[in-house]
């Protein structure tokens, strides 16, 4: 008796157990897998994606940067499709049999019971035929979602690129599935959060035409999109599509800021491209193609590109000098033995301060006061790791912060550094003086040369450089970016001393002839840098006015021969056209000069390509 007594409580535990499991796959099959037959007459249940659109990007002036426009996507449930007509699908959305087959190959792979992408981008023409022809090509169906445009065609470095999500990605953020789209680089990436919005879901009933029927459970289960939040970005839409046209046929990179507030006026790189060639079809073409180009349009040089500073590192190295109280009234001479091993190049009085030392670019003041300020510390390690700190306290060779995620640091070298190469103890200040003027292991990117003219602008203090100003939210308040507030006391003095040297730079010295304009003060310092591999590099920071600064520049070309060449004519043109609105008569010939000189053509030919 006990026996059959078990037996039936085994097999009424059996039932139970089995029911469980298929109410649970009933479950799973009717609510998360998207394939399943819920009818007799082949209705299906279909998991719809509703893709919001991403946030648009506006210049500071409301001028549209990005918006979106409608695309589609071509989906597949494999275990869904039925034997159909390939070429005359291909035919319809323009793709070739194999391709086609390697995708659904593709999306078994991922899975055979959700939907996966096989063809991404159609435009609105073609979706309308094949929408009219989807009945014949069961398990295939269509997906909207938006596409990113340019209306003006500049800043691709900035606003970046949208690509498809990898298996890293979603493997890493359970918010992304496969055939999401995600900001690749640019804003578009260090405000994907923002951008993107939040995805929708819908359950609808399909007919084994395709055709929905209608929304399952009266659309109880479904949860509405919500658009992407835009942004207001810092940029200057007409000075950035100016910068870029000066930097037409050449290798560089131009950044201005405003630097009260450290927002980014300008920051271009050349060459560049047009940023629509990432949208559509054509997209992974035309990116191994940029990709290959030798020449690296898609580097973005503003930020990610470290250079020698050449001298326009000289005011920096002034006003460690300064602040450690060296140099307010000493004179160096540019002859004899005090002014060795590095001799100065120009034509000027000797002995001289320092005021009129940044005039004439001087490099034997400058390396003269590199070894005052190396002993003014009781070991050279001591002075090194002194004048490093003030150089990271300045934001150089460090990564300066803002929301420009793709930053580099540069480098100062370090005491470790030297003592690795040298020896500890086997080096001074004369070992590492190239370091004075701006040569030698001592790498900056151009933001940094930017800010660090916001700096001395601003008399004492920055704010890290940064392209987003505010977010916009749903109600249309703004919610306005608060970015930190470096401040470097060296007393006030000390930094007018600097300004009144770059002051008579342009009005007087090594810009005199390039970067002048007329009723604008204009205080910059020039920077010709070796180059082992061909033309000198040229350099030009600057900011204007003098009081009330309302733009801080940085311009470095490379191969670009000398500062005053390229770099100063291209700053000064920026700055004439932002603060007077227009480019004077007089001041013409440098703008079509820089419009129509192509150093790349030329360096092209060098290389024998």
């Amino acid at each position: 008796m006990d026996v059959y007594s078990k037996r039936k409580y085994l097999v009424i535990g059996l039932f139970s157990l089995s029911a469980m499991i298929i109410v649970l796959r009933l479950f799973y099959i009717q609510v998360v897998d998207s394939s399943y037959k819920i009818s007799a007459d082949n209705n299906v249940l279909r998991r719809e994606v509703n893709y919001p659109a991403r946030g648009v990007i506006y210049d500071r002036n409301g001028k549209l940067l990005v918006f979106n426009q409608a695309a589609y996507d071509v989906l597949i449930i494999p275990r869904e499709v039925k034997p159909f007509d390939t070429l005359g699908f291909c035919s319809i959305v323009g793709v070739d049999k194999k391709e086609l087959v390697n995708e659904i190959i593709k999306a078994k792979s991922y899975s055979r019971y959700k939907p996966s992408p096989v063809i991404k981008q159609l435009s609105s023409q073609t979706y309308a035929v094949l929408q009219e022809q989807l009945f014949k090509y069961p398990g295939f169906y269509i997906q909207a979602r938006t596409l990113r445009q340019y209306p003006a065609k500049i800043a691709a470095h900035v606003l970046g690129y949208v690509g498809e999500v990898d298996q890293k990605i979603i493997d890493g953020n359970k918010y992304y599935e496969n055939g999401d789209y995600i900001g690749r680089s640019g804003i578009e990436k260090a405000y994907e959060d923002e951008l993107r919005g939040v995805k929708g879901i819908s359950y609808k009933m399909v007919d084994v035409h395709q055709m929905v029927k209608g929304s399952f459970e009266q659309g109880r289960m479904d949860t509405a999109a919500m658009i992407g939040k835009n942004l207001i970005s810092t940029l200057n839409a007409d000075l950035q599509s100016y910068g870029e046209q000066l930097l037409s046929g050449k290798v560089g990179s131009i950044v201005a800021i405003e630097p009260e507030t450290g927002e980014i006026l300008v920051l271009a790189s050349s060459p560049s491209f047009d940023p629509g060639l990432f949208v559509g079809r054509e997209r992974s073409k035309n990116y191994m193609k940029l990709l290959n180009d030798p020449f690296k349009p898609m580097l973005n040089r503003a930020i990610t590109s470290s250079y020698p500073p050449g001298s326009t590192f000289k005011i920096a190295n002034a006003l460690i000098g300064l602040e450690d109280g060296v140099l307010q009234t000493v004179r160096f001479s540019c002859s004899g033995p005090a002014s060795t091993p590095i001799v100065c190049t120009h034509n000027h009085e000797t002995p001289l301060g320092l005021i009129s030392a940044i005039r004439e670019s001087c490099n034997s003041f400058f390396w003269q006061a590199f070894r005052a300020e190396m002993n003014h510390f009781p070991t050279p390690s001591e002075g090194l790791n002194a004048f490093r700190n003030s150089l990271l306290e300045m934001g150089i060779g460090k990564r300066i912060g803002g929301d420009l995620y793709a930053e580099t640091s540069g480098n100062v070298p370090s005491l470790a550094y030297y003592d690795k190469i040298y020896g500890a103890g086997g080096w001074n200040s004369m070992t590492i003086r190239s370091l004075s003027i701006g040569q030698g292991e001592l790498l900056l990117t151009p933001l940094q040369l930017s800010n660090m003219v916001a700096l001395i602008a601003n008399r004492g203090y920055y704010i890290a450089p940064h392209l987003v100003r505010s977010i916009q939210n749903y109600d249309l308040t703004q919610d306005t970016l608060q970015f930190e507030k470096h401040t470097i006391a060296a007393g006030v003095e000390n930094y007018e001393m600097i300004v009144e040297g770059m002051e008579q730079v342009v009005e007087q010295g090594t810009a005199r002839a390039s970067a002048k304009v007329d009723s604008l003060i204009i205080c910059g310092k020039t920077g010709t840098i070796q180059n082992p591999h061909g033309e000198a590099h040229s350099a030009f920071v600057a900011f204007a006015p003098k009081i009330k600064p309302k733009i801080a520049i940085a311009v470095y070309i490379e191969n670009g021969v000398w500062g005053a060449r390229y770099a100063a004519p291209i700053a000064s043109l920026i700055i004439e056209k932002y603060l007077k609105g227009r480019i004077s008569s007089r001041r013409k010939q440098f703008e079509d000069a820089m419009f129509n000189s192509d150093l790349i053509s030329t360096m092209k030919n060098e290389s024998g390509d």
